[in-house]
């Protein structure tokens, strides 16, 4: 799941890097080579498509950043039973039993 969603976001930024390059900005951009759908729709009505289509394009890569995020399996604390390190953490953290000393009673039931 995690690969297929990858492959998607892959697929949806580089429609999106050339659908921002096709659009017209102040300079002329790469729709000058594309004009033939401004003689079909029209200049405005081609920059609003292209617009509300990069924007769709930016929500979808947003939603599926969020979607990898949460299908991404939790890899950051793995506990391994067999690690020397982890063996040697558990060993010094073990409480030690040390008797009681004589005097010292903790029971306050007794007086």
């Amino acid at each position: 799941m995690t690969i297929f969603l990858t492959i998607l976001t892959v697929f949806v930024c580089i429609v999106l890097v050339l659908i921002i390059l096709i659009q017209n900005p102040k300079g002329g951009g790469l729709s000058s080579g594309f004009s033939s759908s401004n003689n079909i729709m029209g200049v405005q009505r081609t920059g609003d498509i292209l617009e509300k289509g990069s924007w769709i394009l930016a929500i979808t890569i947003m939603v599926l950043a969020v979607l990898i995020n949460i299908t991404v399996p939790k890899t950051g604390a793995v506990e391994k039973t067999d690690s020397k390190i982890q063996e040697q953490i558990d060993k010094t953290a073990a409480p030690s039993t040390m008797p009681a000393l004589p005097g010292n009673n903790t029971d306050s039931t007794k007086k």
